[in-house]
């Protein structure tokens, strides 16, 4: 099969426990655009926070965020995609944020960071030193009311945050989609994203493809988490990170090495560069 396409996940796929992508696998991935292949990411994150992956690997034309909330250029200046939360559900989000004391939480906008005065430190910290994201600090129920909101992230780290993060979860059932996603510099946090009940990636990743002219059959994607399911099964060849969890191993055609051990490289000679 000739492909055209890679849809890569990030965290934990490109991005190992040091924040760090191999230079395998930047090899690997510059050869295959050589040779033709489109390269689009397809990640949790926003748009601001995935800029040193991009330059990285010097990548240009469309890329997933948001866990498929948002298709758009790398510059963000052109988004030919976006599902944003209903503003009354966005209202909604906010206020039981302020009722239940949820300080573990941000807002994201197509374009900014939003935290609230009580926020805590450490949320900030991640979002500054890591993501490189600096916040804008707001009433989340009146950021609601001026501006649209793609998604929102809530950190869960103490026994308290679970206990918090599943009444959320439970009180929003089937209204907003609560996407689990992890990043290996951070173990012991999980990262809830909140999204429109209709974003998934495997519906981004439809739309790109379709964007482009392509088939579903001309594309590869490579993930390692349950948000990276729909990705997929979007595509038509779904590969595991040897790390990923059971649930993402038994819907891909393929399992690759893991991340310490550059298995996009590894799927990318594969199918790509050796053609097999």
């Amino acid at each position: 099969m000739h492909y055209k396409l890679l849809v890569l996940d990030v965290d934990g796929t490109l991005l190992n426990e040091q924040n760090v992508i191999s230079d395998e696998d930047k090899k690997a991935l510059d050869e295959a655009r050589s040779r033709g292949i489109k390269v689009a990411l397809c990640t949790g994150r926003v748009n601001q926070a995935t800029q040193t992956v991009l330059n990285r690997l010097e990548l240009d034309g469309y890329h997933i965020f948001s866990d498929g909330a948002v298709v758009s250029s790398r510059d963000n200046k052109k988004i030919i995609y976006a599902r944003t939360i209903d503003e009354e559900m966005a209202k909604q989000l906010a206020e039981y944020v302020h009722l239940k004391k949820i300080t573990t939480i941000d807002f994201f906008t197509p374009t900014h960071h939003y935290v609230e005065p009580d926020t805590q430190p450490w949320v900030t910290d991640i979002r500054r030193i890591f993501f490189g994201l600096e916040p804008q600090v707001t009433d989340f129920v009146r950021l609601c009311e001026t501006d649209r909101i793609i998604k929102a992230t809530h950190m869960v780290a103490s026994v308290r945050d679970r206990q918090l993060a599943k009444d959320f979860q439970a009180s929003f059932e089937n209204k907003v989609r609560f996407s689990l996603t992890g990043n290996a510099s951070f173990p012991e946090i999980a990262f809830y994203n909140i999204v429109n009940p209709a974003v998934s990636k495997g519906e981004a990743v439809r739309f790109l493809i379709n964007y482009l002219g392509l088939s579903r059959e001309e594309c590869i994607g490579i993930g390692d988490g349950v948000n990276d399911i729909p990705l997929l099964s979007g595509v038509g060849l779904g590969i595991a990170m040897g790390h990923a969890p059971d649930e993402l191993k038994k819907i891909a055609k393929y399992v690759t090495l893991d991340v310490e051990h550059s298995g996009v490289a590894a799927a990318v000679r594969k199918f790509i560069l050796d053609g097999k």
